[in-house]
């Protein structure tokens, strides 16, 4: 795949859309420049599972309401299924399979995850861990969230503890109530 050129169709129509729906638009997708011909219509989820075979983001809820197809674009997390694929062109794009790099050594969410059982059907368990490493980053810049303390200066990384993890990751939903053990997951790899 790398550079080449793929035709990106809204998918299920046996004909593609008049040229006047369709841009040429460039993503790099986990450090890896994608240059594709896409549908105005299409969301970057269906781009990334349909012609980049990337399938640890899930289709879910496809309205932004239960976080599996959450993505890093250029470093903040996201709800793929929301995202124009059109509208990123020039953007850098991190899915759960490029978390750990080329390398065979796991992401420290993702062992971590592992390591506390975190996860039941692993359905959500991408979106989770896209998530939380966005939460991290955030919390590192100084981001607050709804439950951070109203006296924290602000500019400066927020301590994360259990009810900052809990409302951060409020996004995104695991139907098989993991979410003790992805709260433990996350503090591991806060401390």
């Amino acid at each position: 795949m790398g550079s080449d050129i793929h035709d990106s169709e809204a998918g299920g129509g046996p004909s593609a859309p008049p040229d006047e729906h369709r841009s040429t638009t460039t993503l790099r997708v986990n450090g890896k420049p994608h240059t594709l011909v896409v549908d105005h219509r299409r969301a970057l989820l269906d781009v990334l599972r349909e012609d980049l075979d990337l399938t640890g983001a899930k289709k879910g809820c496809d309205h932004g309401q239960c976080g599996a197809c959450t993505v890093l674009l250029d470093g903040r997390r996201v709800n793929s299924c929301l995202q124009l694929a059109v509208a990123l062109d020039g953007s850098e794009v991190t899915t759960i399979e490029g978390l750990a790099g080329d390398g065979e050594e796991l992401h420290p969410l993702q062992r971590a995850f592992l390591d506390r059982d975190a996860f039941q059907c692993g359905y959500c368990t991408p979106g989770q861990i896209c998530s939380a490493l966005g939460a991290l980053d955030e919390a590192a810049a100084g981001h607050p969230s709804h439950v951070t303390a109203p006296a924290a200066p602000s500019g400066r990384p927020v301590p994360l503890d259990a009810d900052e993890i809990r409302e951060r990751l409020s996004g995104n939903l695991c139907r098989c109530g993991a979410y003790p053990r992805i709260v433990e997951a996350v503090e591991d790899v806060v401390r």
